[in-house]
């Protein structure tokens, strides 16, 4: 028998893999005309309006129109209430370190909260973290890379208090795991290649429980803030756990499985990775990189398959082996906890099988925190994609509501979905009922990037903007296979791919949408496919032995604005806040002149505080720039769209140089960004919350020491990390909760 590790066979980061085929553009030849920055962004009404009656022939006293006496001078409008003011960093810059600690600035503490393994129940020993613990505890374990997070605040009465600054529930997910570190020496497989099988039931059920989402009690007491872990609001949410499907594709042939014949539920979520709220307080986690857990050999399954089904599983990545080989443990269970994973045609119908489970993951999840017992609901209106989030726009009553979402995979799209119902304040903690009114019913958009810094928003709907039976890549056939292949209808309404759209943040100060987009190859990216909105072709030598790392390894965040500040406008203007770089990178490099104290790699995860009138935290994801600093949070005061300029850059690509017109915001200095810790060593920086009143940051340390061999479990002085226990310990994800030393708001 031939034990290996996950490791030696996934060693493909999922996030990485782009199965966008389409010839949509990047879009450098929608616009040949290009506008000044001061055209686009300076025009007021008053001025927008004389330049149209310029246009028209009018607001002089010839052509033949009659001079009228002047209008009586209006009353002055009264004056506006000043703007609050803008935040200022009020930390010291951290240094960028590769030592296996969480580094904060002077004046600040970052203590340890809550633990992979971190047990949430009564009578729940605690963790070993030596791959002994039973495995039928884990459901009441926190699971494995933390990742987005919410603060929920709750009074007295256990109601949803969004201020309340000692006493809250932290609903967190928890993307993947680490097989490595869970069993005693790493997961078991027998085989290899297609013949590979899990052999250990056992290793499998932690691997079920430790994905997925926690809700956890926290409090702030004398000694600052801990876990509660007997409190009836603890849950987790993992792949066993029964959700129903509402919306478009509810109840349809699509979702049909032998769990459930009538397409109305499912089990479980996975790869959750960032997240998103809603204004009647309950919480939305993602699914990221869910088709990378399904059996499916093509080879095999293909002759069974319609050419539609063979064309979206292209397009979403549904083939391969399954990346825990869940579904290759034997014998299986009368309920198929493991053959579900199996999405293969096995039997003579699709209630006999799971061919269609891969259709069940893929979407927004809704749970209710203060309802221990409520049943998830996946919000099948929002589309079916690799979800890295859904950030909530702007809140008003009377008007629609809005989420923003990235689809984290290289070269595809930005979305958003706009309810049909306007908001009504009365819904505030109406749970899951407030869910179906505004999730349920809307319009679905892709964003279409302009060349002029404009955009527009195409409806992704059956009969328009190419959505039809009649497309030659993909005929839909009604609303429910639209939702269920939004990226096949993204595709045939042409939106602008995009370099890994990931996290989206919005400015609650000016309503503007950030997206962050982590990175991209010249695979993705070759120097002739870049465009205005993903400008930069470049590269960037690793390491001592400047191992090249072409395209755009660094990412950037590009920003736009809806028209009108409407969120249900069709059209937009954009772009591009900042770019990751070295310092040391050139000028057309490092266009956003970042220094030492602020420079970065791949952005991630992005949010704005509420409780500091719009700053901004900035986290990476980095692989490329681990040769000098371990993955970084930063603090942000970002200025507003527009308040940089037309530039043209120039890309080289060994003998072959092209510009490339683009629009780079505000070069924002050290007052304006700058680092506010580095993590241990192989993490990722992901997941963010504060309490209510802004005096403590809760931030997720994911995978610590992910790059370590299998070859080296046997050998603690070979971990590549050993945090947060520090000593021969196995490395644990982690939340921990920053203060400042004086109880004052975090980063001011």
């Amino acid at each position: 028998m031939t034990a290996k590790t996950h490791n030696e066979i996934t060693a493909i980061d999922p996030d990485d893999i782009g199965h966008n085929p389409s010839a949509n553009p990047s879009f450098n030849d929608l616009i040949a005309s290009r506008l000044s920055r001061r055209h686009l962004f300076g025009l007021g009404v008053g001025t927008a309006g004389t330049a149209l009656l310029q246009a028209c022939g009018g607001g002089g006293s010839g052509g033949g129109f009659p001079v009228l006496p002047p209008a009586p001078a209006p009353a002055p409008a009264p004056a506006p209430a000043p703007a609050p003011a803008a935040p200022k960093l009020g930390f010291t810059a951290v240094a960028k370190s590769l030592d296996d600690v969480v580094s904060v600035p002077p004046g600040y503490t970052a203590t340890v909260l809550y633990r992979l393994g971190d047990p949430i129940a009564a009578g729940v020993p605690a963790y070993a973290n030596d791959g002994t613990d039973a495995p039928a505890n884990y459901d009441r374990r926190a699971g494995d890379h933390h990742d987005g997070m919410t603060f929920f605040g709750i009074d007295a009465s256990n109601k949803w208090a969004p201020a309340n600054a000692s006493r809250g529930l932290l609903a967190m997910n928890h993307e993947a795991i680490t097989p490595l570190f869970l069993h005693p020496t790493g997961q078991t497989i027998v085989g290899t290649g297609n013949a590979a099988v899990r052999s250990v039931a056992d290793e499998v059920q932690r691997e079920f429980f430790l994905h997925g989402v926690s809700v956890i009690e926290v409090n702030k007491g004398a000694g600052g803030w801990t876990y509660k872990q007997d409190s009836s609001f603890n849950r987790r949410v993992h792949t066993l756990t029964e959700m129903t499907f509402s919306g478009l594709a509810a109840n349809t042939d699509y979702l049909k499985t032998k769990f459930s014949t009538d397409g109305s539920k499912t089990r479980g979520t996975l790869n959750n990775c960032a997240n998103g709220t809603t204004p009647w307080g309950t919480y939305l986690t993602c699914e990221e990189n869910w088709a990378g857990y399904f059996r499916r050999i093509a080879a095999t399954d293909n002759p069974s398959r319609s050419v539609k089904e063979i064309a979206a599983f292209t397009r979403y990545g549904v083939a391969g082996t399954g990346r825990e080989l869940w579904a290759t443990t034997t014998p299986d269970t009368a309920d198929n906890i493991y053959g579900r994973w199996n999405a293969q045609v096995t039997g003579a119908t699709a209630t006999d099988d799971y061919r269609n489970g891969a259709n069940t993951y893929g979407w927004v999840v809704e749970i209710d925190p203060f309802t221990p017992g409520s049943t998830p609901k996946k919000r099948t209106a929002l589309g079916r994609m690799g979800h890295e989030g859904a950030c909530l726009g702007p809140v008003v009553v009377g008007k629609p509501l809005v989420w923003y979402m990235g689809d984290d995979s290289r070269n595809e799209y930005i979305y958003k979905f706009v309810s049909t119902k306007a908001w009504d304040a009365a819904d505030i903690n109406g749970g899951m009922a407030a869910g179906d009114k505004y999730m349920d019913d809307g319009k679905l958009y892709v964003a279409k990037f302009n060349a002029d810094g404009t955009g527009v928003w195409l409806e992704l709907k059956l009969g328009v903007n190419g959505i039809t039976a009649s497309n030659a890549a993909y005929a839909f056939a009604d609303a429910a296979d639209l939702v269920v292949n939004v990226r096949l209808a993204a595709d045939a309404a042409g939106a602008t791919k995009m370099d890994r759209p990931e996290w989206t943040a919005v400015n609650p100060k000016t309503g503007e949408v950030y997206v962050t987009l982590t990175n991209t190859n010249a695979a993705s990216r070759p120097i002739t496919a870049t465009d205005a909105a993903n400008p930069r072709f470049y590269n960037d030598p690793k390491g001592v032995a400047a191992t090249a790392q072409t395209g755009n390894p660094n990412g950037h965040i590009v920003r736009f604005a809806d028209d009108g500040g409407n969120p249900a406008a069709v059209s937009f203007k954009w772009d591009v806040y900042l770019f990751g770089a070295r310092a040391t990178a050139s000028a057309d490099v490092n266009l956003s002149g970042l220094v030492a104290d602020n420079d970065f790699s791949s952005p991630d995860g992005l949010w704005f505080s509420s409780a500091t009138a719009g700053l901004l935290w900035l986290e990476t994801d980095d692989g490329a720039y681990t040769d000098v600093t371990n993955c970084m949070l930063l603090g942000a005061v970002p200025g507003k769209l527009g308040d940089g300029a037309a530039k043209t850059i120039t890309n080289v690509d060994g003998a072959t140089t092209r510009t490339q017109a683009t629009f780079v915001g505000k070069a924002p200095g050290t007052d304006g960004l700058r680092r506010f810790l580095v993590g241990p060593k192989d993490c990722e920086i992901t997941g963010i919350a504060e309490s209510g009143d802004g005096r403590a940051l809760f931030v997720n340390i994911q995978h610590p020491g992910e790059t370590t061999a299998a070859a080296n479990i046997g050998n603690p002085a070979l971990f590549g990390s050993h945090w947060p226990e520090g000593g021969n310990a196995r490395p644990r994800s982690a939340t921990v909760v920053i203060t400042k030393n004086d109880g004052g708001l975090i980063g001011l």
